[in-house]
């Protein structure tokens, strides 16, 4: 059978990368699991009874843009949260943010632009998902490094005009993924500019924003909604899976202007799995409370504290702004986390398997990402063993 040529040029994913390179060898310990970002604290215990008590509704096709309840309060949300008064034709729900990180380039994202193959604009290392949405639509990724030197977010303004040019999205993720970097009010204002300079649609990955040590961070459509800039010009990702610890609920929601938000419902008509009516009434509820999500957030600090005390003297160590992800400077990530696994049993991931060789280097190679999402014993015991096994 023959596939699409551009399809080739898919990476191979991350986790299946690490099985590989793990699994054919014994653990040094107890095994783990410090590699993926599954949430581990308790999610809000009357979720469960929201989903009983709507279980009628799985004898319905659910509504393709989300329910009204739930859509009112995702606009809800969005005004506590930033400040931002949204309409409801203004959101969507998503069976999940990666659907919708995918689906954006499918609905907004041309063949062409000015003549020539459209480019998108990746941040790099970066989540898989956004390289290939711009590979699958016949799009070409254009790495973008974001590494020490530019502060773990990617410069966007060093990309060649030509490039610029042809540019139809591009990909932010703040909070970051992987290294915890929150994008201020400098940057998201020199973004928009940049955007507007080449008309091109910002992407916001912001799915880690609830988890914050100090201040709220920032998101783009309450920067791009003071300095007034044009509704369609931004599209943010939000989800419930890192706010809620609820991975398993697959609720998001996407908001932006309207005439995005109604290409992104009629490809969701053909193409999408909008989220059964019980779990749709339960996301409602969760988007509505705030008082598991500040617990959440209190748990996370905790383990914040102790990466620093544990961590201290480790060379190139930094706290994160956000986000549960440590970005750890090794001299080679894979021999890394393979002598990590073998001799302690404490699993982690690769950077590189996080980013793409770009101009003949690979910005992550040097770094292994580590998930705080155990438990606080847990967590420390797998940073002791981790610092005294690499460090």
């Amino acid at each position: 059978m023959q596939y699409p040529e551009r399809f080739s040029d898919l990476p191979p994913y991350a986790f299946p990368r690490l099985r590989a390179l793990l699994d054919s060898h014994e653990p040094g310990g107890d095994p783990l699991a410090m590699s993926i970002g599954e949430p581990k604290h308790a999610f809000p215990p009357w979720v469960t009874d929201v989903i009983a008590a709507n279980a009628q509704g799985f004898n319905r096709y659910p509504v393709n843009e989300g329910a009204p309840e739930l859509l009112s309060a995702v606009c809800d949300w969005v005004q506590r949260r930033y400040g931002v008064p949204l309409g409801t034709d203004r959101v969507m729900a998503l069976n999940g943010t990666r659907e919708g990180l995918y689906s954006v380039a499918h609905a907004l994202c041309p063949e062409s632009k000015n003549g020539k193959k459209t480019a998108v604009l990746v941040p790099n290392p970066f989540y898989q998902v956004y390289a290939v949405a711009a590979l699958s639509v016949g799009a070409e990724p254009v790495f973008v490094p974001a590494t020490l030197e530019t502060g773990f977010l990617p410069d966007f303004a060093s990309v060649p005009a030509e490039v610029l040019d042809r540019t139809a999205m591009a990909y932010i993720c703040s909070p970051s993924n992987p290294q915890g970097v929150v994008a201020d009010r400098a940057y998201w204002t020199d973004l928009l500019a940049l955007a507007e300079k080449h008309d091109f649609r910002i992407i916001a990955d912001e799915c880690y924003c609830e988890i914050y040590r100090h201040e709220p961070p920032l998101g783009a459509l309450q920067v791009a909604a003071e300095l007034g800039a044009d509704p369609e010009r931004v599209l943010a990702f939000h989800s419930l899976s890192k706010r809620s610890n609820l991975p398993g609920l697959r609720s998001g929601f996407v908001a932006g202007g309207p005439q995005a938000i109604a290409r992104i419902r009629q490809l969701r008509n053909y193409a999408g799995a909008p989220l059964p009516m019980p779990l749709q009434a339960a996301a409602a509820q969760v988007w509505a409370d705030e008082n598991h999500v500040i617990e959440n957030r209190r748990l996370y600090a905790a383990k914040f504290d102790l990466a620093d005390r544990v961590l201290s003297g480790v060379p190139g160590y930094a706290s994160p702004q956000a986000g549960f992800f440590l970005w750890l400077p090794v001299p080679d990530g894979e021999a890394a986390t393979l002598k990590l696994w073998q001799e302690t049993g404490v699993r982690v991931l690769p950077g590189a398997y996080l980013g793409r060789d770009a101009g003949g280097e690979n910005p992550g190679a040097g770094y292994i990402r580590v998930a705080l999402v155990a438990p606080e014993t847990e967590t420390e015991a797998g940073l002791t063993a981790l610092r005294d096994c690499l460090y």
